[in-house]
């Protein structure tokens, strides 16, 4: 049975009345809630205050820009946790990956439909309410995944990561030795309404292994193919 997602607060950092106004419409007719701030320190002290379940951040916006602002929510405790997508004028990969390796979850390109919107956000949101289920903890190694609690444990110490990089890191951990492509992983990740780049996957591996530190080696690349957990007795 599909999650349902609607009477969620999603809050809307964007600068450009005319695109907030389209968004929270189209938002709204969908049972959505719908918070917005014109600034990036607004935008802040918005989430912090008001916890909403999924941000969708402009890039860029006045004074402080949107990847700033990503960074500052995901360094926060109080705001890692939340669901962040980027809204991008331009349909370059260097938006992209940076959006990424700040810690956003997933990215659209201006201009877009408002029907793939909604899709994105719905996707989104029932992928981080599955992370709540109940489940065994996973252990590899000297790594603890806990996909109930969404925590990971590695050597003692305890690593955030953003929503789609834990989502990501427990599906390579379930299956130890297993090799996926990219395109597995995309699926896992992705609806299949859009097409996204096979180098949004690196990027997310990438900032895996940055996080685990001493432990990013037991994600492998398999070249050519895709990457895999390692097997540890």
């Amino acid at each position: 049975m599909e999650t349902l997602v609607t009477g969620k607060t999603i809050l809307i950092v964007e600068d450009e009345q005319d695109i907030v106004e389209l968004i929270t419409y189209n938002l709204e007719r969908e049972g959505f809630r719908i918070d917005s701030a014109g600034t990036g320190e607004d935008g802040l002290k918005t989430a912090k205050a008001n916890s909403p379940d999924l941000i969708l951040l402009d890039l860029m916006l006045p004074g402080m820009n949107g990847l700033d602002v990503c960074r500052v929510l995901k360094a926060d405790d109080a705001t890692c946790h939340i669901p962040v997508i980027i809204l991008t004028a331009r349909d370059e990969d260097v938006d992209m990956v940076t959006g990424l390796e700040v810690g956003a979850d997933d990215y659209v390109t201006k201009p877009f439909s408002p029907r793939v919107l909604i899709a994105r956000v719905r996707a989104m949101l029932r992928r981080h309410e599955a992370t709540r289920e109940v489940g065994s903890p996973i252990h590899v190694g000297e790594v603890t995944i806990d996909p109930g609690r969404h925590r990971v444990i590695a050597g003692g110490k305890s690593i955030e990561f953003t929503f789609t990089e834990f989502k990501l890191l427990v599906k390579l951990a379930r299956h130890p030795g297993w090799v996926f492509s990219r395109s597995q992983l995309i699926d896992e990740l992705r609806d299949d309404q859009y097409v996204i780049a096979d180098r949004a996957i690196d990027v997310q591996v990438a900032n895996l292994r940055k996080k685990l530190g001493e432990y990013g080696h037991y994600i492998q690349t398999v070249r050519g193919v895709g990457y895999r957990m390692q097997e540890i007795p």
